[in-house]
């Protein structure tokens, strides 16, 4: 579990990295993420999440500010300033991510369902995402807008059915998915800053290339 760990640290730290490059290295964007982070880390760390019992859940501390802070730079980050190509590369750590959430349902922090094995298919983001880079770095610098608008609209639906799987599975008093293996890791460290952190700036990328693409 220890390399587990650190590998996810190192993939948190390469979306918060990334996400500051892909918005024109946006300081604001390094300083709330960065202080974001810690502070969550901090909690987790200290098993503040570890009590499922409370209402309301503790993981709401993370969800709500998460969706306020991902509106908000939304409208905030300068479209002028964002560079396409690292926004589409930030969803390549999909694939270490999905490599990561297996290798948690091995370990029984997490169900099947939150994997490529069940109902997860983020990992086809990732991979596409490699095409996309490659394509755009070597082949064509620009991308037919449609088939562009089309992935992100794909890639934020798949987002979108593993975050409700994974609130779901939550053991908590509104859990509904895998009461026999349910979704432990995201209230321990380093991996609730799967949610703080890594799906905000995932979701923050397809939208601001959308905005871009108009």
């Amino acid at each position: 579990m220890k390399t587990l760990q650190f590998a996810f640290i190192g993939i948190t730290l390469l979306s918060l990295v990334l996400f500051f490059l892909g918005t024109g290295k946006d300081k604001k964007v390094l300083i709330f993420f960065s202080l974001w982070a810690v502070f969550i880390a901090v909690l987790s760390y200290s098993g503040f999440f570890l009590n499922t019992e409370t209402l309301p859940p503790r993981m709401l501390l993370v969800i709500v500010p998460a969706i306020f802070y991902t509106i908000y730079f939304y409208k905030k980050i300068e479209i002028a300033k964002v560079k396409r190509n690292v926004l589409v590369a930030i969803h390549i750590v999909r694939l270490p991510v999905e490599i990561t959430l297996y290798q948690l349902f091995l370990h029984g922090k997490v169900p099947v369902i939150m994997t490529y094995e069940g109902w997860n298919f983020d990992i086809v983001i990732g991979l596409s995402a490699i095409m996309l880079v490659f394509y755009l770095a070597f082949v064509k610098r620009n991308i037919n807008k449609r088939l562009l608008r089309i992935w992100n609209i794909l890639g934020i639906g798949f987002l979108t059915v593993i975050v409700m799987i994974a609130i779901l599975s939550l053991p908590s008093p509104i859990q509904q998915l895998a009461h026999e293996q349910p979704n432990v890791a995201i209230l321990e460290f380093p991996f609730t800053l799967l949610p703080a952190v890594v799906v905000p700036i995932v979701l923050l990328s397809h939208l601001l290339i959308l905005k871009e693409n108009r």
